[in-house]
Order: structure tokens, then C-alpha cells, then sequence
């Protein structure tokens, strides 16, 4: 397997790290609050980087991902790749493609996913309706009513429609504005809200009943893309631990001298190394049409075990400063504790892990 970025890709991530180095600074977060940057997010589209997902893929994606985390950018941009992009590219209809592709790539549409919280929603009358699916031999619309509460959905008050499994695992296209949808405050800064469906309309993403492929693809594409996610924010919190103790002496040598910051910094590098390198190889695997669930398993597992390792150190290698709640380094803590939360518990992960490989996955 060969990782090394296409110049597509490495274009995109090269504009990415331009356009969120240049907005996405601490006295622009410090000013936004919580709030998504919607100029930011504005600026990201315009350049054409979501709409490059569908060409650079899902290696592409965590190649942005990374930038994204390494200033930790408050725009939607892993929720609107896994779960608008990439899962309609992939197993939307011609229909659904054709009328909600154009709108996520120049980012007037927002999407999310309540993952993987299958088993909270149920689906009830699903029925096969005629329509320009069927004209455009992207097949008919499947239409039902969904009834079930998701505790919480990261950029769900920015998103125009989400992706919901049910308990079948069937993917359902839901409208934010036909669904409740409750603001929820999280350690991270991503918008989330509480979703609540009572018999709320929604449409299939394409495929047929019972059929679990596409919500085994999202679910893999999600973990391997919010793992690139964690593994930019780790490396954005070790460099600022890396500068500061550079700068900061303590009886007249640099913090950076001391053996023990050197070790705890080192461990820092070769953790978030590990995050990257698996969730590159998920990402790989999947775009070259590989099968990709214990690889991206293995990358979630990394990022929320190693990941808030990594953040803890970079808040403790600033010492006091570290405790200051404005300073920007604790800006990646949250946010490495939302993803390791996100992820899902590493003992969890590596159960799953495990009864995936009992079976005899190949990847």
C-alpha cells in the first residue's frame, strides 16, 4: 500500500492549511464562541475543497480532516464529507444525486449523521414510490416515517438534512426541519443538537431493505475520517507544546532540555504517528474498494485511546498555563475528549474489533 498523497490531494491539503491557517486563528475562535465560523466555513467552499472530496476521496478527506484539526476550525467539514458527500456519491440513487450533490459540494447544504446509534431509531411504512429515481434508472424512492431519540448529533443546528440508521441498519435521509431538534452544549464546540423523531418523513438513501453494505461503509468512512480529525488535533496540541517549552526556562535552562519533557513529548509524537498512519491505511483501503472495517475500527481505537493521551500532555507540558481555560492549547484538549467520546471507548472498539476478526475479516 502506498499512502503518499496524489497532487490532487496534496493540492487540497495545501489550500486547506492556507485558507484555515489564515481564518482559523485563536482570536477569531476566542471571538466566535461556540458558534460555527460561518466565514470560514464560506471561504472553504468557495475555494472548491468540499466538492473536491468526491475526486481526492476519503484519503483526500483526512488529508483536510488534519488541517482542520490542527486549528481546530469550527466548520462541519467531517460531517458533511462522511455523511452528505461521500455517502451520496456512494450509494445515493441518480436521483438523490443529482439534487442534493450540487448544494453539499459548494457548501450551501450541510449534513450530518447520527452514528452509530443504530437501534435508538425505528423505521414504520416504508413503501416504494414512482418518481424521477425510477425515470433516471437510479431506482424508485423509498419513503417511511421514523420514530426514536439520538442523545446527541455533532453540527446537527448547522445541518439542512441528517443521515439516520435504524435498527435494520437501512440509511434514512431525514430534513432537519421536518425532526426535533434540540441544542445540546458539548465539550467540544460543534453545534450539536438533540434529535427527536416521532413519526418524522424521510426518504432512503438508495439500496434495498435489511441491506447493511452502505451503513458498514458510512460507519467505516465516519471512524477513519473524525480518526484523521483527532490525529490533526494532536498534532496541533504537540506543537504548541513543542514551542512553548522551547521558550519557557525553568532554572535557567529551556523546558525542552529536561529529559522528562523530552520523553512525555516523544511519546506525544509516536501516539499521534499511530493515529495517522492507521487512518491513512483505512482510508486507502477504502477508496482502493477494499474492505476496510477492522482497519478503521483499529484507527478509532488509536484515536481515542492515544488521542487524549496526547492532548493531556500537551495541557501538561504547558505547566500552569495549561490550566487557563483561554489559552489555545486547552482548545485541543476539548476537542481531543470529544472525539475519543465520539469514537466510542477503546475497550469497546476493541471488542468489536475482536468479534471482527473472530470471524475471519481479511482486512
Amino acid at each position: 500500500m502506498d499512502f503518499t498523497p496524489t497532487e490532487e490531494q496534496e493540492a487540497a491539503r495545501e489550500l486547506a492549511a492556507r485558507i484555515l491557517g489564515d481564518l482559523s486563528t485563536h482570536e477569531r475562535l476566542a471571538a466566535g464562541g461556540g458558534a460555527t465560523d460561518a466565514e470560514l466555513w464560506k471561504a472553504l467552499s468557495a475555494a472548491g475543497l468540499p466538492a473536491a472530496v468526491e475526486e481526492i476521496g476519503l484519503l483526500g478527506l483526512v488529508l483536510l480532516l488534519e488541517e482542520q484539526g490542527r486549528v481546530t476550525a469550527q466548520v462541519p467539514l467531517a460531517a458533511t464529507g462522511v455523511y452528505g458527500i461521500l455517502a451520496v456519491a456512494r450509494h445515493g440513487n441518480d436521483e438523490q444525486r443529482a439534487r442534493l450533490l450540487p448544494g453539499l459540494r459548494d457548501g450551501t447544504t450541510v449534513a450530518t449523521g447520527a452514528f452509530p446509534a443504530t437501534g435508538a431509531v425505528t423505521a414504520t411504512g416504508a413503501v416504494t414510490e414512482a418518481g424521477e429515481g425510477a425515470a433516471t434508472g437510479g431506482g424508485a424512492a423509498r419513503r417511511g416515517r421514523l420514530t426514536g431519540t439520538v442523545a446527541w448529533v455533532p453540527w446537527l443546528r448547522d445541518a439542512a438534512f441528517v443521515l439516520v440508521p435504524d435498527a435494520d441498519r437501512a440509511l434514512w435521509l431525514v430534513r432537519t426541519e421536518d425532526a426535533g431538534v434540540e441544542a445540546v452544549e458539548l465539550t467540544a464546540p460543534w453545534s450539536a443538537g438533540r434529535l427527536v423523531l416521532d413519526g418524522t418523513p424521510a426518504e432512503r438513501l438508495g439500496g434495498e431493505a435489511g441491506e447493511a453494505a452502505p451503513y458498514e461503509d458510512v460507519l467505516a468512512a465516519a471512524r477513519t475520517a473524525f480518526a484523521g480529525l483527532q490525529a490533526g488535533v494532536c498534532a496541533g496540541s504537540l506543537a504548541r507544546a513543542v514551542a512553548y517549552t522551547s521558550v519557557r526556562e525553568q532554572f535557567g535552562r529551556p523546558l525542552a532540555t529536561r529529559q522528562a519533557v523530552q520523553l512525555r513529548a516523544a511519546d506525544a509524537h509516536m501516539d499521534t504517528e499511530s493515529i495517522r498512519v492507521t487512518a491513512y491505511e483505512a482510508a486507502w483501503r477504502s477508496d482502493a474498494g477494499l474492505d476496510c472495517a477492522a482497519a478503521a475500527l483499529t484507527a478509532a481505537w488509536w484515536a481515542s485511546e492515544a488521542g487524549k493521551r496526547v492532548v493531556h500532555t500537551g495541557q501538561h507540558l504547558h505547566g500552569g498555563m495549561g490550566a487557563d481555560l483561554d489559552h489555545p492549547v486547552h482548545r485541543h484538549f476539548l476537542w481531543g475528549r470529544q472525539l475519543d467520546a465520539y469514537l466510542g471507548a477503546g475497550t469497546e472498539l476493541l471488542a468489536e474489533l475482536g468479534d471482527l476478526l473472530a470471524k475471519g475479516d481479511p482486512s
